[in-house]
């Protein structure tokens, strides 16, 4: 609900080619606190103004000359193609009620005019004009604010990488079927990546392998969705050598605690063992 503090701090026009209309609805808003009316006798002149104010309101008289009320509401329309078009028609002709609607008035009121419903029903407009500007601004907020938190996303994983990148060779996410969903560092110049339970599948189809008592071991941790540290495996190269990697993973639940997978780091660690 808005104050009534923003509500008589609103913008608006009163459009009419009758000049003691335009001064009754002058006198009768200023006498009720509004604080920013305009107005203007010349229907032609009024998509200009509402450029230039974009009103949180506009009076408007249906039965003028040159330019009648439903012209300027087409007019009014192309302005405000995607938003709320803030009208309020006033005519002595009952049959022109469902015509102004449909032609994109918010309400209307009737001449001769009762100043009680007139004042009542420019309240309750400009209460729902003022809420719709203020879901637009928040949207505008919204997208702001998702834009900033996705770089700051997109910089923490960037400084996570880099600090992967110092602590091991490469970090790793699988999903809940045991297939790769992130790869970061040299694996995956290194090996064409394949889970398949306890084994690395490479892309030259030499399976690393875990020692058997190792493998049961890490098959139940996986099973029990357990974390596991130091799991060391080895694999063939193509020229016959053997490469040893480390491996440490604990698994992954979602806020509900379902679980979805799996993440960890490697490292290569052939050159440690042989200096063993």
């Amino acid at each position: 609900m808005e104050s009534t503090e923003e509500i008589l701090d609103a913008s608006i026009l009163i459009v009419d080619d009758q000049e003691a209309n335009v001064q009754l609805l002058e006198q009768m808003l200023s006498k009720a606190g509004y604080r920013h009316v305009s107005s203007t006798t010349d229907p032609q002149a009024v998509c200009a103004l509402h450029r230039t104010n974009c009103y949180d309101l506009i009076l408007l008289d249906l039965q003028m000359p040159i330019m009648d009320g439903f012209q300027v509401m087409e007019g009014l329309k192309e302005i405000e193609a995607e938003g709320y078009v803030p009208i309020l028609v006033i005519t002595a002709q009952p049959a022109h009620k469902l015509r102004a609607l449909a032609s994109g008035a918010k309400d209307f009121v009737s001449k001769p005019l009762d100043l009680v419903e007139v004042k009542t029903r420019i309240h309750n407009m400009l209460e729902v004009r003022l809420l719709y500007k203020q879901r637009g601004e928040y949207n505008q907020v919204l997208e702001h604010t998702v834009e900033v938190r996705t770089a700051e996303l997109r910089e923490s994983e960037m400084r996570f990488r880099r600090l992967t990148e110092m602590s091991s060779d490469w970090y790793w996410e699988q999903d809940e079927n045991g297939q790769f969903t992130k790869i970061f560092g040299m694996v995956h110049e290194m090996l064409g990546i394949q889970f398949d339970g306890a084994q690395l599948k490479t892309k030259d189809n030499h399976a690393g392998y875990l020692k058997e008592s190792e493998r049961k071991i890490l098959e139940a941790k996986l099973a029990a969705r357990l974390p596991f540290q130091d799991y060391v495996y080895s694999r063939i190269n193509l020229d016959g050598s053997r490469q040893y990697l480390m491996v440490s993973g604990e698994p992954i639940f979602d806020s509900a605690g379902r679980y979805t997978g799996y993440r960890g780091v490697g490292r290569e660690i052939t050159k440690t063992l042989l200096y063993c």
